[in-house]
């Protein structure tokens, strides 16, 4: 398939793009800047601007474009960037895709278990309403965003991916050297549910999402086992030979995060029914797994 990527400079888009040439697909990148590469589309999410003439023979679209969640205290100017980065990317490649002629075949559009909000030790799938929260009406606004590609008759899914366990960005990338230090520890509690998912796992369910064309609707990329923070914490401590005995108070997070702290101290238990239901293999399914693999990839 010939595919186009948005955000293919953030985390999860450098790791994708070289997979799925690995496996064959011809991949295109939309940069905001001046196309320098072959492989290049210059689009401008800001003003929903996107040379049409350019996209001609995509077969499919992955949409990973947005401002990281975890990247700054959320101000009110950075929530909304959050929140617009989103929604005006989505819509912007949407709307391009229903106007070609033939048009793409599937959009696959990040999104994010944030849908959920904070559901305790409840565990929670597809199925499950929206919950509440800052995240939660970003990913409902996101989700709805794409309607101008499925209105047009594209096949649409919508990639809630949870917390993506890699050294090289998210939040990972923050706990690996603090817990190689020894000074690693639980958050809070410890007892909120984290749903994360490895990075090459993440990259073959977006893989998968394209390429299955009985897929449609939300699919939860997360992996089969969530756990608690203290498990991750004891995990963290196990594979990289540290003491653990360094908890981060609520109250501590609280003033160094912000309004931030209530997604790191928050619970999502998220299981990724439709996978399972589609005989998706995860690779990593434990968060041991999933940790030794992010070290190795470092």
């Amino acid at each position: 398939m010939k595919v186009a990527i948005t955000g293919s400079s953030g985390l999860i888009g450098t790791a994708l793009v070289p997979h799925l040439r690995s496996v064959g697909h011809d991949v295109v990148r939309l940069v905001r800047r001046p196309a320098g590469a072959p492989d290049e589309i210059t689009w401008d999410p800001s003003t929903g601007t996107v040379d049409l003439g350019t996209l001609q023979g995509i077969d499919g679209v992955i949409n990973l474009a947005g401002a990281g969640v975890g990247d700054h205290r959320w101000s009110d100017d950075y929530k909304r960037q959050i929140h617009d980065s989103r929604i005006d990317s989505t819509r912007t490649i949407a709307t391009a895709m229903a106007a070609l002629d033939p048009r793409p075949r599937v959009l696959v559009s990040g999104s994010a278990i944030g849908w959920y909000g904070d559901t305790g030790d409840r565990v929670v799938d597809e199925t499950t309403p929206s919950g509440t929260g800052f995240l939660a009406d970003v990913v409902r606004d996101w989700e709805a965003a794409t309607a101008p590609a499925s209105e047009a008759g594209i096949r649409v899914v919508h990639a809630r991916t949870g917390l993506v366990v890699s050294g090289k960005g998210g939040a990972w990338a923050r706990l690996f050297p603090l817990f190689k230090l020894g000074l690693g520890g639980k958050l809070g509690s410890g007892r909120q549910y984290w749903s994360f998912i490895s990075m090459r796992d993440e990259v073959c369910a977006l893989q998968f999402l394209l390429e299955q064309e009985h897929l449609a609707g939300a699919v939860n990329l997360t992996a089969p086992n969530p756990v608690t923070n203290a498990e991750v914490t004891s995990v963290m401590g196990k594979v990289l030979g540290r003491p653990t005995l360094l908890p981060a108070p609520a109250f501590a997070l609280k003033a160094a995060l912000g309004e931030f702290s209530s997604e790191v101290l928050g619970s999502s238990r998220v299981v990724p029914a439709v996978l399972d239901e589609a005989q998706f293999g995860f690779q990593d399914p434990t968060i041991e797994s999933a940790v030794r693999t992010a070290l190795a990839d470092q």
